[in-house]
């Protein structure tokens, strides 16, 4: 069973998706994204199996929240450096986490 000191170690933070390409050499339908989490995080880089339900254009400024302290992974020839967190819908393709009001970029959760 996990413990509050395991949740305070992870560090899911609020961020801004400000790029979003095709990542057409992904296993499975998927974009790339870039992330601003403000100015003590920065730019990070993701890949998200996200194409069922969003376009590239509804995802552009669109605010998500982000684990940024895992280590950075190899996916394809991409390299993911936080994990933008999601739920599964009825046919479970990922729906995004995102603040329902306006949180500030780099906004740690608590």
């Amino acid at each position: 069973m996990a413990t509050f000191d395991d949740f305070q170690k992870l560090d899911i933070r609020v961020g801004e998706i400000i790029e979003v390409e095709d990542f057409p050499e992904a296993k499975k339908p998927a974009y790339k994204l870039k992330i601003d989490f403000g100015s003590e995080i920065g730019i990070k880089k993701s890949t998200a199996q996200l194409t069922k339900n969003y376009s590239k254009e509804e995802l552009k400024n669109k605010k998500v929240l982000g684990v940024v302290n895992f280590p950075s992974r190899q996916i394809g020839p991409a390299v993911s450096e936080v994990l933008t967190l999601g739920v599964p819908d009825e046919n479970n393709e990922c729906v995004l986490i995102s603040p329902d009001k306006d949180a500030p970029m780099g906004g740690k959760l608590y």
